[in-house]
């Protein structure tokens, strides 16, 4: 039986897990998308992302989705680094940022409000990772700018962005714990993109085309 220590600090865990999830199940691709009469889950890629969102609808409500995304990763690993957890001593509140993280990419992949259908996870991703790992997430974040300026793939470049995480956190120094969260939301955000890695092998991955008037840039 888990005794009085072990309850303080299951709890802290539980709570920020659960608000992950709720944070990341937020389906804004999906409401922006039906605030314009626009089933999201029918139309291009089927994906509630904001790269899918962008190319429906265009480039306003894409960046909208894009930072209604971020955002959510960014709170969900956020929060618990403002509050105090006694009972995990002084490295508890990154835990339970990481927990949140997690959770959240979870949330936004499997979302309950939307028959557990979702994104890729790649801006809410980054949002978590810029609260709790900034030089990663800045670093990754160069590498995708790269990729994608080079090719045009938006998928491409979030796959090698995603791969690049654990060997940025293991070059800049960031931990054992975050080498392997930076490990494992790698390997979650290119399972996602599974599909699109089997379309790029094919040839038949589609590239993003900027609109007439539209500023250079895509969105993951």
């Amino acid at each position: 039986m888990p005794g009085p220590a072990n309850a303080d600090a299951l709890l802290p865990l539980a709570a920020a897990a659960a608000a992950g999830y709720l944070l990341g199940s937020l389906p804004f691709g999906y409401l922006v998308a039906r605030s314009r009469g626009v089933d999201i889950f029918s139309v291009g890629s089927r994906s509630p992302g904001a790269t899918n969102v962008r190319r429906v609808l265009g480039a306003g409500p894409g960046n909208a989705v894009l930072l209604l995304d971020v955002m959510k990763g960014a709170v969900a690993a956020g929060w618990p680094l403002l509050a105090v957890w006694g009972a995990l001593g002084a490295g508890g509140p990154r835990v339970l940022g990481y927990a949140g993280l997690a959770a959240a990419l979870v949330g936004h992949s499997f979302s309950c409000f939307t028959r557990f259908r979702g994104g890729k996870g790649v801006a809410t991703a980054a949002g978590g990772l810029v609260v709790l790992m900034p030089l990663v997430a800045t670093t990754s974040a160069a590498i995708w700018a790269v990729v994608f300026l080079a090719s045009r793939y938006v998928s491409l470049a979030s796959i090698v962005a995603a791969a690049s995480l654990p060997a940025m956190a293991y070059a800049l120094g960031q931990g054992t714990v975050a080498l392997w969260v930076s490990g494992a939301v790698a390997l979650f955000v290119i399972f996602r993109h599974r599909a699109n890695i089997g379309r790029l092998l094919a040839g038949t991955e589609k590239r993003f085309e900027r609109k007439r008037g539209e500023p250079a840039g895509g969105t993951p």
